[in-house]
């Protein structure tokens, strides 16, 4: 790949031809000049051709498995250290944005170093309203304010500039598809950084809102007891009350509740979360100090 820009954009795809014309076209018309890499985990669609043929522009890298987001995401972290970007684009590849966005976040990052994390507004797919997971976090879209702290944004739109991803590094590998933006957020504020979004620019994030099931609502409760589990701000020991044993103790309460099969859903996610102890407790270790941890080649 051949560097012509300042920023690089990662987009991981996975069966990407539903969004690939707002996606890849949004970013054509950005008002700075970007690179653009897309790394695929082997989709079952055209994605692949159809990026070969059409945006000859993007770099495409073709995975032979589906490596997850986080590992996926890494590769394209590994490569904007080796051809020394200034910055790096995360982008879902349903999510689009408007022109002024990337330069618009570079320069606030360049005035603006204690910011690890910038991004714009996320409005949904059709534009009408606040995407709910962005809402949940960030003050009513009043807009006209500009650089305004969160405490957490979702990973779908993130611009990052290259000296935090040289003291943070990349995704963890404890994450394979959900939690690592909040377990990479928990490690950029360990490291000083904050997280700020810009509400007078926006990006658009078409993902569908289904029902919660169970087996949804349970794999979101893993992956954040993992998150807490890993997280630098507390001590080991902290970060076990706040996962295994919180879980027994949610087990317990589903007992007395007569929540038999959810008590028992609770004791085998402790139970999963104990067996990944000697993997949290190495990766701890790494991530209180500085460096690109997880991008090493």
């Amino acid at each position: 790949m051949t560097k012509r820009a300042e920023v690089l954009v990662i987009i991981v795809s996975y069966n990407f031809e539903r969004w690939m014309e707002k996606c890849l076209g949004s970013l054509q018309q950005s008002a700075m000049p970007i690179d653009v890499v897309v790394i695929d985990n082997a989709s079952q669609d055209n994605t692949t051709h159809r990026i070969r043929n059409e945006y000859p522009w993007v770099h495409l890298i073709a995975n032979k498995d589906n490596l997850g987001f986080g590992k996926a995401n890494n590769i394209g972290l590994s490569l904007a250290l080796s051809l020394s970007y200034k910055g790096v684009f995360l982008l879902n590849q349903d999510a689009w944005i408007e022109q002024d966005v990337i330069k618009t976040l570079f320069q606030t990052s360049e005035s603006h170093t204690e910011f690890g994390i910038l991004s714009p507004l996320h409005l949904t797919g059709k534009g009408d309203k606040l995407d709910p997971g962005f809402a949940h976090y960030v003050e009513e879209a009043s807009t006209g304010k500009g650089l305004i702290q969160t405490p957490f944004i979702n990973a779908a739109i993130w611009y990052l500039p290259i000296e935090v991803v040289k003291a943070v590094g990349g995704f963890s590998p404890l994450f394979y598809h959900y939690g690592e933006d909040k377990d990479y957020v928990n490690r950029l504020h360990f490291h000083g950084y904050k997280v700020g979004y810009i509400d007078t620019i926006r990006g658009y994030h078409d993902r569908e809102y289904r029902p919660v099931t169970r087996e949804k609502y349970l794999r979101t409760e893993f992956v954040y007891h993992l998150s807490e589990y890993a997280n630098p701000h507390r001590s080991m020991w902290g970060g076990f009350a706040y996962s295994a044993l919180a879980c027994i103790k949610k087990a317990l309460l589903s007992l007395c509740h007569g929540a038999f099969s959810k008590a028992l859903a609770y004791l085998q996610i402790s139970g999963k979360l104990l067996g990944m102890t000697p993997a949290v407790r190495r990766i701890r270790k790494q991530i209180t100090h500085k460096h690109p941890h997880f991008l090493d080649s």
